[in-house]
């Protein structure tokens, strides 16, 4: 390996431009080799003043780009199965940006790519994982000091929903995080979902059905209820409540910078993830290179990326049908066994 990890950058859109600017002047121990994207003006905008940098406008070229040693993929959803797949044919490491793979048959699929390859070479991009807040929380859980955990109460905010969003990406796109947080706080896996739907905010473009209330269910017989409300116009929130036997913690009540002007005390709001979410994103990102700069992969895995998915695809069909919906995991191989 090279003093400096190349790495291909595929997707040069909001996150993957972020991503770009992460690797070049955050992280440490990294450089980016390549970047792909299908809009070549895109790609080489997100570059721009960068040395070396191979860009291409597919991403099969960027993994066989000179110097590129591991994939970070900020792509759109639907184009990572065939990257995933084209990284394990490599060899090459990867970080994989949420949902891994938005249908579970695909999810499923990398799943046993990967594991008939007999080693991991894939972390998922469940950024949470690597907040402060989500790791205080999670410590106290799993020190037992609040008894057992009985309840998870979220709230998902969002100022506005990107123009292609529909009813279902509340559930699969937006939900995701919650999913993922819920299964690794609480170590149990997510057993049946139910969406409820209040009337639609008058925010909420024609036809969405926003907010929406998420109720899961696991497997040892905790609750985790999400009010996922992607167009409530004043800020980004993401907050959680664990309810145990003996007690409480609250995370996402941290006050921003406060501003005082004009006879008026006013405390800022952060607008989107990568406001409330930059320290964990440059955490997540710099664990990720030095795992695999020594050889390791870390983190969430290609079955907490298929679990994701098979969540978020039955909270699709509940939105649908308006029942209660089973989560149905299929066998985990044994490369996930987490006994």
């Amino acid at each position: 390996m090279s003093e400096l990890l190349g790495v291909a950058v595929l997707g040069a859109g909001h996150m993957g431009a972020d991503h770009v600017r992460r690797l070049d002047r955050v992280v440490s121990g990294a450089r980016v080799a390549a970047v792909a994207d299908p809009d070549a003006d895109r790609a080489k905008e997100a570059v721009a003043g960068m040395n070396g940098v191979a860009v291409h406008t597919t991403a099969q070229a960027a993994l066989d780009a000179p110097g590129v040693e591991a994939v970070l993929i900020a792509s759109p959803g639907e184009a990572h199965e065939e990257a995933l797949l084209a990284a394990f044919a490599r060899g090459l490491p990867v970080l994989c940006e949420k949902p891994m793979v938005p249908d579970s048959a695909g999810a499923l699929r990398v799943v046993e790519a990967e594991a008939r390859g007999g080693r991991r070479l894939a972390q998922i991009g469940f950024m949470r994982r690597y907040d402060t807040e989500y790791r205080q929380l999670k410590s106290l859980l799993d020190g037992g000091r609040l008894g057992r955990p009985l309840m998870l109460h979220c709230v998902h905010r969002n100022v506005s929903s990107p123009p292609h969003f529909t009813s279902a990406m509340l559930v699969t796109s937006s939900v995701s995080h919650e999913i993922d947080a819920a299964r690794w706080l609480l170590g149990q896996e997510l057993t049946a979902v139910s969406v409820l739907r209040p009337r639609p905010s008058a925010g909420a473009p024609t036809g969405l059905l926003d907010p929406q209330f998420v109720l899961f269910e696991t497997e040892r017989g905790a609750l985790v209820d999400v009010e996922i409300f992607v167009n409530c116009g004043f800020g980004y929130e993401v907050r959680c409540e664990a309810v145990c036997e003996s007690g409480s913690a609250r995370i996402g009540e941290a006050h921003g910078m406060l501003v005082t002007a004009a006879g008026a005390a006013r405390e800022e709001v952060p607008q989107d993830y990568l406001v409330r979410f930059a320290d964990a994103y440059d955490r997540q990102v710099q664990a990720w290179v030095d795992a695999t700069r020594r050889g390791r992969v870390t983190g969430p895995d290609a079955w907490d990326g298929y679990a994701a998915s098979v969540a978020a695809e039955a909270g699709a069909r509940s939105l649908e049908t308006g029942t209660r919906t089973p989560v149905v995991l299929a066998p985990r191989p044994a490369l996930y066994d987490r006994s």
